[in-house]
This record gives structure tokens, sequence and C-alpha cells, in this order.
């Protein structure tokens, strides 16, 4: 993934954008595409092959999140595991008498925030809530929330652009006492720390295979027993008759595999990671005057570092550090193209200026020390040059 060819060194910082799929992960796949094409709904032995395989891949996603397999259910990705959750939950248990209500917050990646804007035109009530300057959802103000009618709480594990990790079993303690269902993103989490499912206290939770080295398109949404859901999409009886349509075999197996390797490598990448991220922030703030590190003091995931570079645009950064050969993000990779500010930054209370000259910094397993040492080596040069050429005046 990162190689040197004919134009230099390339050295990839955005993996909470996407990861490349593992050696071990695309071996996994590939009987699938022609060996072993059965449809897994059929009954043959072409057919058996193909649901033997999804069903060993269903174990390894449960085995990941501390589920069971049966409460595990496939789609295309956390964007439609977050929509089957979402209105999944709302169709199920909205009735004719109340107006129903969601409770989220304002961090969400879009996938929620959309679906829940969505949904208030189709007359459902969406709260969204504030977040603290470390970019945290309080429990308490969840509860506070709360009202006979609400149906849905949907609040993330792990943001996508800070890396901050929200109180999970807090909130799910609000949400089993008022009775309510708890949706929990985990899209951003699961691969990349401990996930267990009950200890989290979700009733749903929606995780991507692309996130942690596995194939994209491909996702899963854990379903507690008991949990009332309805489909979203309609068809066949695949996945429980919760998501029709046929199984996308060569994916799903990808998953399983991705999911066993982050299991068994899990603390060690960790722990990794974690050491090359303090050392890129360790760098950042003794090089170059006039930063901060977003969400520094919460708890975070390991590989998330998001930098505010004051008077300069994140985008000409990005841009710059590209030519220079180093991958990493403005923003959310799903918000690309959008001139807005960050809406999590700004829920956090940055000033939409700083918050346009922000940076995410996201690691992987196979990034090293000379990369880190290559880049704390580039930023400060191209921060300092893009100040002396920014519009953005002030005072270091």
């Amino acid at each position: 993934m990162n190689d040197r060819d004919e134009k230099g060194t390339r050295v990839y910082f955005d993996h909470n954008a996407t990861t490349g799929a593992r050696r071990e992960v695309v071996e996994a796949m590939l009987p699938y595409f022609s060996r072993r094409f059965g449809n897994a709904s059929s009954l043959h032995l072409f057919g058996q092959e193909a649901r033997n395989a999804v069903e060993r891949a269903r174990s390894q996603v449960a085995s990941l999140i501390g589920a069971e397999p049966g409460e595990i259910i496939f789609t295309s990705g956390g964007t439609e595991s977050d929509n089957l959750a979402i209105r999944g939950v709302v169709a199920a248990k909205r009735t004719p008498a109340r107006r129903p209500h969601v409770i989220t917050s304002s961090i969400e990646h879009p996938a929620v925030i959309r679906t829940c804007r969505a949904l208030e035109k189709e007359g459902v009530d969406v709260t969204f809530l504030p977040v603290n300057s470390l970019g945290a959802v309080s429990a308490e103000e969840v509860e506070a929330a709360v009202r006979p009618e609400t149906l849905l709480i949907s609040v993330m594990l792990a943001n996508n652009e800070t890396g901050v990790i929200q109180p999970s079993a807090a909130i799910a303690g609000v949400a089993r006492r008022g009775g309510i269902a708890f949706h929990v993103d985990a899209v951003q989490g699961a691969g990349k720390i401990p996930v267990d499912a009950g200890a989290v206290g979700a009733d749903l939770m929606s995780i991507s295979a692309h996130k942690f080295y596995g194939p994209k398109g491909i996702g899963a949404l854990y379903i507690r027993r008991g949990t009332g859901i309805e489909a979203v999409l309609t068809g066949g009886h695949q996945e429980s008759g919760l998501r029709a349509g046929t199984e996308n075999v060569p994916a799903i197996a990808g998953f399983g595999e991705a999911c066993r390797i982050s299991a068994d490598r899990l603390g060690a990448e960790m722990a990794h990671i974690a050491r090359l991220r303090d050392r890129i922030e360790r760098g950042i703030l003794a090089a170059i005057p006039d930063v901060g590190i977003n969400g520094a003091g919460a708890e975070r995931v390991p590989n998330t570092c998001n930098v505010t570079v004051r008077r300069v645009e994140g985008e000409a950064l990005t841009l710059y550090l590209s030519v220079l050969g180093f991958a990493l993000s403005s923003g959310s990779a799903c918000a690309t193209g959008e001139t807005d500010p960050s809406h999590v930054l700004i829920a956090m209370g940055l000033d939409p200026v700083d918050a346009q000259g922000s940076i995410r910094i996201s690691l992987g397993a196979e990034n090293t020390d000379e990369e880190v040492d290559a880049f704390l080596d580039a930023l400060p040069r191209v921060a300092a040059r893009l100040r002396e050429m920014s519009p953005i005046r002030g005072k270091c």
C-alpha cells in the first residue's frame, strides 16, 4: 500500500476513509468468483458451498463483536446498515397515535444525519444533541431529551473525523430504562478497538469491512435478539427476510476473513498505531506554532489525529501534501466536494475559519516510523509556505 514507484514515495495516512484488503482477505474471496460461484439460496452443491461460506463469515463477524451468528445481517456497507437500523426500527415501532421521536447527535456520520433529516420530512421528530468541546455526547443530555414517544437513540461509537469515543454504555443505560432501542454506528470502531456489542449495550450496531482491511461494498448490522425491526429493502427471503437480494458471497467471505485477522492482531496493531499517532501529535505541536489537536484529552481510537493548522486552509494543505506523496484528508471522505466547514468541528465549538484549516491523519497497521519522520519533516514546511500565501491573517 505504501510503496515506491517512478513518482517517489507514497504514504497512506487516510485509513478512516478506506483501507486496502489484506492479502489473506483477497485469497479468501477468490474461489467464490469462479469455482464456487453458486447462489447461496440454491439447494444443490454449488449453492451449499456458497451458503457454507456465508455462514462461516457470519460466525467470524459475530465473534469480532461478541455477538451470536444469528444476530448478524449482511448489508452493502455502513450506510445501508445505518439506514436499516434507523428506518427499520421506526417502521416497526411507530403507531398512528403518537408522532415518533428519534434522538441522535450533531456529530454523526452523514448516513445517520441525512437519514434522520429525511425522516423529519416523513413525520418523525428528531433531536440532534450537542457535544462538548472534546466532541463527546453527554448521557445526561440524552436522558433529558427522552420523551414518551421516543423510539430510538442512535449515537456513534467513535467519530470518523476526530476518533473520539462516545459513552455508549451510559447511553445504553438511558435507553434500557426507557424501553428505547439503541443503535450504535461502530463503523470507525470495529476492527480498530475491542468492540463487544453486549458491553456497549447496543440493540443494533453497524460495521463495515473496508474500514479494517476487508473489501468494499460489504457490511453488517448486528440486531440483538428480540429487537423490533422491519425490512427496508424488500424482495426475497435472504438475511432472515431483512435484507433482500442475492448475497455477495465473495465479499462476505472476505469480510469474515478480515474479522478473523483483526481479532487475532488487534492488540499488537493498536499498540503500534497508537505509538505512531502520539509521535505525530508531539511532533506537530513541537514544530508548528498556532495548531491544535481536536479531541485531545478525550478517549479516542488509537489511529486518528485531527489537527487544526490556523491561518491555513485544510484543503490546500491536503492537496499540497498529496503532491509530495502523502495521502490524508481535510475532513470526512464522505464529505468530499463540500465547501462548508466540518459539522463535527463546528459542533465542538471551533471557529468556522479554524475548522476549515483542519486535517485528519488516520493511521494503519502498515505505517512505519520512517513514514512518520518524512511527514513530520514535510508538514511544517508546507504549513509555513501556505501561511505566507494565505489571505487568512493573524499572529502566531
